[in-house]
């Protein structure tokens, strides 16, 4: 009986961490520069408010001054939720300014750290968000 439990035990552990790791491994922000590419005036052209990650598409100049189509990825809908983000946050057309970590790689893509809206008004990302290159944590349990 206790050589049973054992096998199963061991079993489960090994299924978890072959599992688990990958997952671990998919959530890491390798893939995207360290430093923080702004585009200003960035048109949003699809907003796609889905599991796992929401994600922002727009067209924005680049330094050279050409028009370029870019995706940034967001954390999932539900905790963009719990920081003030809606489905309706941004809208094909809206104007905006995003603040993203690009890939390393050269896609015209990477991850959130904030968008600004036309009135002003921010909207951080949950894991990269902040002024303080990802400092900034959201804390359920806090009063703010």
């Amino acid at each position: 009986m206790k050589s049973h439990l054992l096998v199963s035990t061991l079993l489960g552990l090994g299924l978890l961490t072959a599992v688990g790791v990958p997952v671990f491994a998919h959530h890491g922000n390798a893939a995207y520069a360290d430093e923080i590419t702004e585009f200003k005036q960035a048109t949003v052209t699809k907003f796609a408010w889905a599991n796992p990650h929401a994600l922002i598409s727009f067209d924005a100049k680049n330094a050279k001054g050409e028009v370029v189509h870019m995706v940034v990825e967001t954390a999932a809908p539900q905790a963009l939720r719990l920081i003030g983000w809606a489905n309706t946050s941004v809208a094909p057309g809206d104007v905006i300014t995003v603040r993203m970590y690009v890939a390393k790689n050269g896609n015209p893509a990477g991850r959130l750290q904030k968008i600004i809206l036309a009135d002003g008004s921010d909207l951080h990302d949950t894991q990269l968000g902040g002024d303080e290159g990802g400092k900034t944590r959201y804390d359920p349990l806090s009063d703010k």
